[in-house]
């Protein structure tokens, strides 16, 4: 028996985020029916993380077991051959038996795009949020310095998160922008449920103006979400990486093959 990781892209309008769920299309079931014909047996597989309807990703990784013997490009083009249009293997690689995609996870990555601008995006509608105000990137960016560390962010966390813990290290959060494109980067060791999302609507609340950057820490330390911002759309954010220790020899930083995404 053979342990492989492999390296996910979807669209997530296409399913009903990562978890299999009865009668509703999800990324999982798609890619475990795919690997499941290319290995000849029943495959179940295990993913660094779940993300919700709508979510998409360019680095979400997981790992199956098999014993069939196919090189590694099967797992790449061949499972493709098998999988819908909005999801797709990039690469694969063989690990050790003790490898587990999600508790042997260092930290996730995520990015998040908006389109700041009064009209609404057409081309790419569904891949991109939308914000028709005009917003302070200087502000967003002293805002979010502020829940850099490790912090309890119950503030941010969905009422149905099933996370034991609210506290989390937030390694990094850098906001770019390229004309009337923003681009969100966020790094931590894991994330809870809605947490970039709700983090993201903060942030925006920021930008506009309602309130100032230092309002982040207050906010961090109520630790209630009914007094934060409404949860932001799902629309623009990309699971972008997975990072792993080095004896994994993994694709670890977030995923460029598209440019921003």
């Amino acid at each position: 028996m053979q342990r492989y990781a492999l390296g996910i892209e979807y669209d997530g309008r296409a399913f009903n985020g990562w978890q299999i769920q009865p009668d509703r299309p999800t990324v999982q079931d798609a890619l475990e029916t795919a690997i499941s014909k290319m290995a000849g047996h029943e495959v179940r597989i295990h993913a660094a993380g779940r993300t919700d309807a709508g979510v998409h990703a360019t680095g979400q990784v997981c790992h199956f077991d098999s014993a069939a013997p196919r090189p590694l490009t099967a797992w790449v083009r061949g499972v493709n051959s098998f999988l819908p249009e909005g999801v797709a293997v990039t690469w694969s690689r063989t690990v050790p038996e003790h490898f587990h995609a999600r508790f042997l996870a260092m930290a996730r990555h995520y990015r998040y795009l908006v389109l700041n601008h009064p009209v609404r995006p057409a081309l790419l509608a569904g891949r991109i949020g939308w914000a028709h105000q005009k917003l302070d990137v200087a502000a967003m960016q002293l805002a979010a310095d502020r829940l850099l560390g490790e912090h309890d962010f119950s503030s941010f966390r969905a009422a149905e998160c099933q996370a034991p813990s609210p506290v989390k290290l937030m390694h990094a959060i850098r906001i770019r922008q390229d004309g009337h494109l923003l681009c969100f980067d966020f790094s931590a060791s894991a994330f809870l449920h809605h947490m970039v999302r709700n983090i993201m609507g903060a942030l925006l609340h920021i930008g506009k103006g309602n309130q100032p950057a230092e309002w982040m820490s207050e906010l961090l330390a109520w630790r209630d979400r009914s007094l934060a911002p409404p949860t932001f759309m799902p629309d623009g954010l990309y699971l972008s990486g997975v990072s792993y220790p080095a004896e994994f020899e993994l694709p670890s930083e977030p995923a460029q093959r598209y440019g921003l995404l």
